[in-house]
């Protein structure tokens, strides 16, 4: 893994919170509203790299009162376009070998959708997705249906153009999937080696949180879960090349926010922004939303 090679290809590192977030909200920034896909859909039909997904998602708890957060209940329009971006052949995190066959990946807030998991997973060696109890059962769900239908359309069955809706009792993804869920609360929950689910490797190549930052409240517990899930690579193991990369994606929503994140983020990381030349339409400039690398510092 050339981590040194990747965060040279990156320009600049970024040094002041204040002037980054600047820059971003100088940009021409398109109504977003929210960011939700289709907040009022139950199945949302998406296709990611050539993928036909179709996605189950809960209004219901969205407009629920439920202590804690709902905002994981549906789909958000980052989600898609970072899937996308991430599985893309020429992404410079494969040229990097940061993302290789045999490289562990653990995602923070994936939400019920696991729309990242499924269009990364047959490219990485195991993908982890996290987020509180109250999103697995739909995660779950999810990711049997989905991935089904994918196992099937890549052993050259003949099946519909989508997964069938439904069709699959909700139950835990499979043992012998590379896929692994479990909950997490950056809150409350500690975060150790057993969450890569390998007896053999405690830590993670890659750490991924994809439009998690919306709640100033939430920040620190973000960025501080980001630490300890980057910290599991023994200081032993961190030499040159083998860091743990984190990435964040976000929509940028509040300037407020956005710079209270970067200013907690900054403190325990180096930081730089993927530049356009690394980012596929609607990730670029002036889209609204934006990509940060960081590694421990």
């Amino acid at each position: 893994m050339s981590v040194s090679g990747l965060l040279g290809s990156l320009g600049p590192e970024i040094e002041d919170p204040e002037e980054e977030s600047f820059l971003l909200f100088s940009q021409s920034i398109p109504s977003q509203n929210l960011g939700f896909v289709d907040s009022k859909a139950t199945v949302v039909d998406l296709t990611i790299a050539g993928r036909d997904l179709a996605i189950h998602q809960s209004p219901t708890i969205l407009s629920s009162n439920r202590g804690g957060g709902t905002t994981g209940a549906v789909i958000w329009k980052i989600t898609p376009l970072f899937a996308s971006w991430i599985t893309t052949p020429t992404n410079f995190l494969f040229k990097h070998s940061v993302l290789r066959p045999d490289s562990i990946v653990l995602e923070l807030g994936s939400g019920i959708s696991g729309i990242i998991g499924l269009a990364l997973s047959s490219q990485v060696g195991t993908y982890v997705l996290t987020d509180q109890e109250y999103v697995m059962k739909l995660l779950n769900q999810n990711l049997v249906e989905n991935q089904q239908h994918l196992s099937n359309t890549t052993k050259g069955r003949k099946s519909a153009s989508k997964p069938k809706r439904g069709s699959v009792p909700v139950t835990a993804v499979p043992s012998g999937s590379n896929v692994i869920t479990k909950a997490l609360d950056w809150e409350t929950d500690v975060v150790t080696p057993s969450l890569t689910g390998s007896a053999s490797q405690g830590s993670f190549d890659v750490v991924i949180a994809c439009d998690c930052i919306y709640n100033d409240a939430l920040i620190d517990p973000l960025v501080q879960t980001c630490v300890d899930a980057c910290r599991l690579r023994a200081d032993a193991s961190r030499e040159e090349g083998n860091t743990t990369v984190c990435i964040v994606a976000q929509q940028l929503r509040s300037d407020e926010v956005f710079e209270a994140w970067l200013r907690a983020f900054s403190q325990k990381f180096r930081v730089w922004r993927v530049p356009d030349e690394h980012l596929i339409d609607g990730l670029k400039s002036d889209s609204g939303f934006v990509i940060h690398i960081g590694v421990l510092k």
